[in-house]
């Protein structure tokens, strides 16, 4: 759907050139081209490995698997102008289809359907708004329990869903913390999410030579080397050995429970590179760290069971493991198991997170999270380690840098503003900045206003 609008667009684009064309006047001279959401994310850089994963764990052809990251790219920042557009009316977004070539937008306000349906999406009426569920959600974290171990907002059905372990344990968390019942669904569940650390030994790097877990993303802060994972795979002073079982660094920074984030800084042995291990060994290539749709594909990397892939099921989960509640999390059904915790999400070639813990295994399936990966770059200063881009033209000879509040390396949440070249610009989709996505270049990211 969102391919037959815009190739709709380019159509009339180029019909109305050819018609100021033929009118014998002077014509201007043609705007500079900015690049699409699919190209920002260079989706079509994808590597081997991660289309073959795609295909292997959710059924797709090589075709459907490169049309999906595109899909998803473009659905992602349609999705993020529209957000920003609806205000507090916005009732959440999410993709569907083989090739996530449907997008859906839902809002409680009825005169936004026809604005929905104009950027090529659907458009889902309903009565409740994202932020309304997402209050009445943190309520629930602050009183859960293991009996209830997964509460998140679904979009799809516009209620709040709560798992519960045991029959009527969702029951008494809702008359707790006085919760509207007609808010929620409760779902039966017989999984007990869990951290995915493993004592058992194995590879990747080993917390104090014993417990194991997975390199995340590499990272840099200054001159120092290193990579973020999980928070409950170490403390602060936690020493590492590498995968090789050398000397490797330290954690430098934890928290666990109530996020589940962390970074290690590694000794001058180690260098930070832009790549994701995949299949084989092969090197993913890492480009950025924007954060994609419910509903799109998702692809991780652990020491124990090399590369799996499902889809993002929603956003700022929170999970109830033995150990406390962490909040922010997103929910997959990409499996994982023990010894997988701390390595990396990530879709076509953008850094999603890392992984947190969850239930199941990759024989049978199951249900895992990840902590988002920009929280972790702006709660540490880090900048992710990237492959290189086209920096773009640039200012010509003699001309003054833009200058603005934009800055390469600052982690952008949706609704920051920042200045450039003059102008005012508001973040619709979460980012790490890097030179070559300055706001005029990357209308994927960055909305004038």
């Amino acid at each position: 759907m969102l391919k037959r609008h815009a190739r709709a667009a380019c159509t009339a684009l180029a019909a109305a050139g050819l018609l100021l064309a033929g009118t014998g006047g002077a014509t201007a001279a043609p705007a500079p081209a900015v690049p699409s959401a699919a190209a920002t994310l260079r989706t079509a850089d994808a590597a081997p490995e991660l289309l073959a994963a795609m295909q292997r764990d959710l059924g797709l052809t090589p075709t459907q698997a490169k049309a999906r990251l595109a899909h998803e790219a473009e659905a992602g920042a349609t999705a993020a102008r529209l957000r920003d557009r609806l205000g507090a009316a916005f009732a959440g977004a999410w993709v569907d289809g083989a090739d996530s070539a449907v997008l859906t937008v839902a809002t409680t306000r009825a005169a936004d359907t026809a604005a929905i349906r104009a950027t090529g999406a659907r458009a889902k009426l309903v009565t409740r708004t994202l932020a309304d569920l997402d209050g009445a959600r943190a309520a629930l974290d602050r009183a859960a329990g293991p009996a209830t171990p997964v509460r998140y907002v679904d979009p799809r059905s516009n209620t709040l869903v709560v798992e519960e372990a045991e029959a009527g344990a969702a029951a008494r968390l809702l008359a707790a913390t006085g919760t509207d019942a007609a808010l929620v669904t409760v779902v039966r569940t017989a999984e007990a999410p869990r951290p995915l650390y493993d004592l058992r030994g194995g590879d990747a790097y080993y917390m104090n030579g014993s417990g194991r877990c997975s390199v995340g993303f590499p990272v840099t802060k200054g001159t120092v080397n290193g990579f973020a994972t999980a928070g409950h795979c170490g403390r602060a002073g936690t020493t590492t050995t590498g995968f090789n079982q050398v000397a490797q660094g330290s954690f430098q920074a934890s928290v666990f429970p109530g996020n589940d984030m962390a970074w290690v800084a590694a000794n001058a042995n180690w260098s930070s590179t832009p790549y994701v291990k995949g299949s084989g060994g092969a090197n993913v290539q890492v480009a950025g760290s924007v954060l994609q749709p419910v509903g799109a594909s998702v692809c991780r990397s652990g020491s124990t069971t090399g590369w799996h892939c499902g889809t993002i099921q929603q956003h700022n989960t929170s999970v109830t493991y033995p150990e406390g509640t962490i909040s922010g999390v997103t929910r997959t059904t990409v499996c994982a198991e023990p010894g997988d915790s701390g390595g990396s999400y990530i879709s076509g070639s953008q850094a999603q997170g890392v992984t947190s813990g969850g239930s199941g295994n990759c024989s049978s399936g199951g249900t895992t999270f990840f902590q988002p990966l920009n929280p972790i770059l702006s709660a540490y200063g880090l900048t992710l380690k990237v492959s290189g881009s086209d920096p773009g033209p640039g200012p010509g000879p003699g001309e003054p840098e833009p200058g603005g509040t934009w800055k390469a390396g600052t982690v952008y949440a949706a609704g920051a503003t920042v200045t450039h070249g003059g102008s005012t610009y508001r973040c619709i989709q979460g980012h790490q900045a890097q030179t070559g996505w300055e706001p005029p270049n990357v209308p994927a990211l960055w909305q004038r206003v």
